[in-house]
């Protein structure tokens, strides 16, 4: 016999009953995973012993970088100059990221396991992904993900950090389970359930989108509320949340970590200051944390390729460091 959950009031209880809080709901699922993680953490850092060289400070992510100053970043994300396959993929995503197919896309997430394995395993799998999304690169994931883990390391960045680097796209193994295709793992995040902003790349795009036209969802708030949080706003679904959420069940990973995983693709967000009515507090501070990672995602990508078996053994330790069971349900 099932027994009924109590419920638990926030001070978000007080929305009209028209609003839809699906997001925050499945947020609530499992908030008691992240604090047990929490302590996890806490005591592996009060009971392990640790040489110089693992000691980190968790600040230590807010220091300037000198790592890109030399670095054209206007050279990065031309849209504009993009090539077909990366056009038309974005007009395949936003016309079919709706709030209908988001509440169905969570539920599947909550409701199977796709796959048993360890993280690096997971790694070695994107070899097989190119992302048609991205107008900077044409390497695979992999390569992508060293890339980003060897610029944070360089930098002296916590060793934290340098994991989020590694495992910040692990999410795009959506693509081997059950994605519809790319429009559903890859490419840049928005909310939605509100109108969509024009500094999403390709706006005009969204007309084909059947919430372009509905009034409950095409005006400023639609169904969230002022500074309601972004916990409470369903972000188009992809592998940002997807690994987000993997990452917060199985791992010790800082707030600033599993912020850098959740909304290192929200670009409208965290790069050009939209929907920053839909922020509190909160939001503010790990938007910090966001773009002090963002450089090390998006500048990192060039034709330079590491030695995969080379680096191996430094980033299996980093994974068994934060991720305290080694197979992972994915």
């Amino acid at each position: 016999m099932s027994v009924k959950k109590p419920e638990i009031k926030s001070k978000r209880d007080d929305f009209p009953s028209t609003k839809t809080r699906s997001g925050k709901l499945l947020e609530d699922l499992d908030d008691d995973v992240l604090r047990v993680n929490k302590l996890k953490k806490e005591f592996k850092k009060n009971h392990s012993l640790k040489d110089s060289n693992n000691e980190d400070d968790d600040q230590s992510w807010q220091e300037q970088s000198e790592y890109f100053k030399n670095i054209d970043t206007k050279s990065f994300r031309q849209y504009d100059l993009a090539c077909s396959r990366v056009k038309d993929f974005y007009e395949e995503q936003h016309e079919k990221q709706t709030v209908a197919y988001n509440i169905q896309a969570r539920i599947n997430f909550k409701t199977k396991v796709r796959a048993k394995m360890t993280v690096w395993e997971g790694l070695e799998r994107l070899n097989k992904l190119l992302d048609e999304s991205d107008p900077d690169t044409e390497l695979t994931q992999i390569d992508h993900a060293l890339q980003t883990a060897e610029a944070i390391r360089k930098d002296g960045r916590p060793r934290w950090m340098q994991l989020v680097g590694l495992i910040h796209d692990l999410g795009k193994l959506l693509y081997f389970f059950d994605s519809k295709g790319q429009w559903d793992v890859v490419g840049d995040t928005f909310p939605v359930g509100c109108k969509f902003s024009k500094k999403i790349i390709y706006p005009d795009s969204f007309s084909k989108n059947p919430d372009f036209f509905n009034p409950l969802y095409n005006t400023k708030y639609g169904i969230y509320s002022k500074n309601c949080g972004l916990d409470s706003v369903m972000l188009s679904w992809g592998h940002d949340e997807y690994m987000y959420h993997i990452a917060k069940a199985n791992s010790t990973l800082p707030k600033e970590g599993l912020a850098m995983i959740r909304y290192h693709s929200f670009y409208p967000w965290h790069q050009d200051g939209a929907y920053s009515y839909l922020m509190d507090d909160h939001d503010k501070e790990m938007r910090e944390a966001v773009r002090a990672f963002n450089k090390y995602d998006l500048y990192s990508k060039n034709d330079e390729q590491y030695d995969v078996e080379e680096l191996k053994k430094y980033y299996i330790d980093l994974i068994d460091e934060f991720f305290p069971e080694k197979i992972i349900e994915f």
